[in-house]
């Protein structure tokens, strides 16, 4: 019988602990001399079979081999060679400790016995782990008592070489821990700054102590207005700020304060008790740390031999963690426990980027709260996200997808979200846009009804959360038409989000919503021009730029283009896989010249240090889109570029964006070295034709032998019209490879050359007839070009 827990098939418990004991003997099985084709080998294949057999428990079977072992050793003590090769290698180096602890004239038997004793604490220390699960039974077994000395033992090394072992532990996790926002967040390590300014704000003491070591030294306005508010007078918060403000800060020191509070609340009626939950924690602990161990040893045991029944037979080894008639027990209990230590925080977000930022974020400025905090977010393993759940988080980030799938699951740690005390809505006027985030609305639907709890906090925050679209007068003419204003728009988003008292409310946006230390610039051309001006832009101001277009196939071709081009490109899109998106991300924050191509993926709260440059290779659909992207650069007070890259097919969608942003001046244009645009087109025409023929190449390959196969499946011929392109003949094939192969001998060509040439007009009497110098062009930034066109505009209108 198999039981299916976590994803994974497991054997019976009470199966496993079974051995054999051999009552009888061995007898030869007579073979039908028939069977063979050749008369020879009769003697060599032979069958043996055994009747007389008992099934007792594993522990007996191995002290019957143990006093075996014991005969077998006295008559062979004179011999030092005996059945090493036997022993598997990972035993060998626990052998080699426990002769180094014994004294050098001790016989084979012992380190055979020990060799015994080893294997029986393996086997018993996963028998406990499967006993740990029902924690309703606080007694330990004979064998657990038996493991405790031994786990002293390990500790004890591991206390006398600490300083060098706790150095190199911190090295690991700092690397794991490698995201695009540990520069932010490691700025000032060293020195530890003065936070006096953060203490009328009610921050708690641990809290102050980390936002020293981060070097905040002093709040932001969002921050210093949403703190007292959220901390003193416990009331909801609805904020708007521009990008880059720090609204994170602002909801997150809130959220670790209620925390601590619950915790101190708590403490005192749990004192009593203290010792069983200390001891029960202990149990948690090692239980989560030792299953993966157990979990490895027993996939290896399976690979090393063939079937899994054999491999437990052998090694007396228990493989199952969770027992079939544990599990009511074991439910039963976790629910106690998860009403100890329920969810207290909850973080919803738009993005699963924006999610994992959010908790590095919070992680940091909760490092010495002792507070756990997890992530639930798509394309990432259900199963980790239910087992970090498992350990019982204060704080749950997530986005709204996979909280709802496992809401739904009924796991323990999110069936009771009446004790949440903090609900944060990220991003909210994304979140709550009509035809977006289904989930969300039932998770509302829960929270604001079954799950209602009168003392929650709630957070709203978002850079566009005040900003209001003008109502077209077709609409306005119909009958009970509303004009959208700031007060109605709050107004709807407080119902949607299930906000009952009076927030406080703070809007601390522009009329223009974007920062004051942005340019805004543009370019007018066609729609095939818009690749010349990119990589024209790209090559000429050299940075960490982020180029944004509004599909996915928009940012697939521009990717193959460049790559083409040697720019290095790094797309970020919905279409790839999570750790890819991660990868990318952190790798465009290493690189200080580098070009991310993404979707409106990264359009939101992404605070990614010291870009330089945001393109929108198409111009967005909505102010909202434009407002987060163009926040993708000059943030925290720095400045930044924001291009529009704008066609024919651009200008409604532009002329939108500017009415609802009531810029009061027009756009500047961004300007273009003329004669460089000669030799560039050449080189994008040349990638053009390449990139096409590739990709022409490459789908009508896919497309061609995906038919095959299916035609080959069902054994059915297949027809050349069907095919994708015409089947050429070899002579056509290397006719067009050598043509793509010369294209790309030319543009290799091309790329070689310089392409901002510093022109001399006078010879030198050198072999080549000209001065060698190495090239000092002096390289301007994208800001300046802009600056100096503006001041030169100037002068020609006094």
């Amino acid at each position: 019988m198999k039981v299916r827990k976590g994803g994974r098939f497991r054997s019976s418990f009470k199966l496993k602990r079974k051995g054999i004991e051999v009552v009888g003997e061995w007898k030869t099985v007579q073979i039908d001399p028939n069977l063979f084709a050749e008369e020879e080998f009769r003697d060599i294949v032979c069958l043996e079979e055994l009747t007389e057999y008992k099934l007792v428990s594993s522990s007996k079977v191995g002290k019957v081999k143990e006093k075996k072992r014991k005969a077998e050793s006295a008559s062979e003590e004179g011999n030092e060679e005996v059945e090493e090769p036997v022993i598997p290698p990972k035993k060998k180096k626990k052998n080699k400790d426990l002769r180094s602890q014994t004294d050098k004239g001790n016989t084979h038997n012992a380190v055979e016995i020990d060799v015994l004793v080893d294997k029986e604490a393996k086997c018993n220390e996963i028998i406990d782990e499967a006993n740990c699960e029902d924690h309703g039974h606080v007694t330990e077994s004979i064998s657990s008592r038996k493991d405790t000395p031994k786990k002293k033992k390990k500790k004890v090394p591991k206390n006398k070489a600490s300083q060098a072992q706790e150095a190199l532990p911190s090295v690991a996790t700092s690397k794991k821990a490698k995201n695009w926002t540990t520069e932010v967040l490691s700025a000032s390590a060293d020195q530890k700054a003065d936070v006096s300014a953060w203490k009328d704000l009610f921050v708690p003491e641990p809290v102050l102590q980390a936002l020293s070591y981060l070097g905040f030294s002093a709040p932001t306005p969002i921050q210093a207005l949403a703190l007292p508010s959220a901390i003193r007078d416990n009331m909801d918060v609805l904020g708007a700020a521009e990008t880059g403000s720090g609204k994170t800060l602002a909801f997150a020191i809130p959220m670790i304060h209620s925390v601590l509070q619950w915790q101190k609340s708590n403490n005192s009626t749990t004192r009593n008790d203290s010792v069983s939950k200390e001891s029960h924690q202990h149990h948690d602990e090692t239980r989560w740390e030792s299953e993966d161990e157990a979990e490895k040893v027993t996939h290896q045991q399976a690979e090393d031999s063939g079937d899994e029944d054999d491999a437990s037979f052998t090694t007396g080894c228990v493989k199952v963690l969770e027992n079939v008639e544990f599990q009511s027990d074991d439910e039963t209990h976790t629910v106690d426990s998860h009403k100890k230590r329920p969810l207290l925080g909850l973080v919803l977000t738009p993005t699963r980027e924006l999610a994992v930022q959010v908790k590095h974020h919070i992680d940091a400025v909760a490092k010495f709260t002792g507070i756990k905090t997890a992530i639930l977010v798509g394309g990432m393993a259900a199963q980790k996200q239910e087992r970090v759940l498992n350990r019982k988080p204060e704080i749950v980030i997530a986005t709204p997808g996979r909280l709802w799938e496992l809401v739904k699951e009924r796991h323990p740690h999110l069936s009771n979200l009446r004790q949440l005390r903090c609900l944060v809505i990220d991003e909210a006027d994304r979140m709550v846009e009509k035809g977006h985030f289904l989930e969300l609305s039932q998770l509302l639907e829960i929270l604001n009804d079954s799950q209602y709890n009168p003392r929650r906090q709630t957070f709203v925050f978002s850079a566009t959360l005040t900003l209001v679209h003008q109502t077209p007068t077709r609409v306005l003419q119909k009958k009970n038409a509303k004009k959208m204003d700031k007060k109605t728009k709050l107004e709807l988003l407080m119902e949607k989000v299930g906000i009952k008292g009076k927030p406080k409310v703070i809007d601390l946006t522009r009329k223009e919503a974007t920062v004051e230390t942005l340019t805004e610039t543009r370019i007018h051309c066609n729609t095939n021009e818009k690749d010349y001006y990119l990589y024209y832009f790209l090559l000429q101001y050299p940075g960490r730029t982020m180029v944004f277009a509004n599909s996915i196939d928009c940012v697939k071709r521009l990717s193959s283009l460049l790559t083409i081009l040697n720019c290095d490109p790094l797309p970020l899109h919905a279409n790839m896989h999570q750790k890819q998106r991660l990868k990318n991300l952190e790798r465009f924050a290493e690189r200080e010249s580098c070009v991310l191509l993404t979707t409106d993926v990264a359009a939101r709260g992404l605070d990614i240090p010291n870009v330089q440059h945001v393109i929108h290779y198409q111009v967005p659909r909505t102010s909202e889109l434009y407002v987060h992207r163009s926040g993708r650069t000059a943030r925290a007070a720095s400045e930044g570029l924001s291009l529009l890259l704008i066609g024919p097919e651009d200008l409604i969608n532009f002329r939108k964006i500017y009415k609802t942003l009531e810029k009061s001046e027009e756009l500047p244009f961004f300007p273009v070295d003329a004669k460089c645009m000669i030799s560039i087109k050449e080189r994008m025409n040349l990638a053009r034709q390449i990139e096409k023929a590739e990709f022409f190449n490459s789908r009508a390959k896919q497309h061609n032998s995906w038919l095959q196969q299916a035609a080959e499946a069902l054994e059915v011929d297949l027809d050349d019209d069907m095919l994708m392109g015409k089947k050429a003949s070899e002579q056509e094939e290397s006719q067009k490879q050598k043509m793509l192969k010369g294209m790309k001998k030319q543009l290799k060509h091309m790329l070689s050359q310089p392409l901002f040439k510093v022109l001399m007009k006078t010879k030198y009497p050198t072999q080549s007839g000209k001065l060698l110098l190495p090239q000092t062009s002096v390289s301007y930034s994208a800001l300046g070009a802009v600056s100096r066109k503006q001041a030169k505009k100037k002068k020609s209108i006094k």
